[in-house]
């Protein structure tokens, strides 16, 4: 079992900047791949970032992020963030962190997710 908590959701104006955190505990993660969703309201979820527990390639869905989020890890502290600058209201959203092994498709784990509310 893998038990993934997220933190550091909130309120911040258009043009602000939130760190997420994903604080990951349970069985060893260095075969695991983790990655950022969210989910607006009315909205599918849907892929934000991600990067595999052991090595350095991230990944981005482009069409979201376009250069304003970013992905990271501090093995020590199990934990994944996700800094995310320059917002915009389209990024409100509930964020979630999930995490999957690096042979599946599947996500098998997911956090309880974290609200960010973007203000105009």
């Amino acid at each position: 079992q893998v038990r993934l908590v997220e933190s550091g959701g909130g309120l911040v104006q258009a043009g602000g900047s939130l760190r997420l955190s994903c604080a990951a505990s349970g069985r060893t993660l260095s075969t695991y791949f983790m990655g950022w969703f969210r989910q607006a309201p009315g909205k599918e979820r849907e892929f934000v970032a991600g990067m595999r527990w052991s090595g350095d390639d991230t990944y981005y869905a482009d069409s979201v992020v376009k250069g304003r989020f970013t992905i990271s890890r501090d093995n020590a502290k199990n934990t994944v963030y996700l800094q995310m600058n320059s917002l915009k209201p389209e990024d409100t959203a509930v964020y979630y962190c999930a995490a999957r092994t690096v042979v599946s498709r599947n996500y098998d784990y997911w956090g309880q997710g974290t609200q960010v509310t973007v203000s105009s």
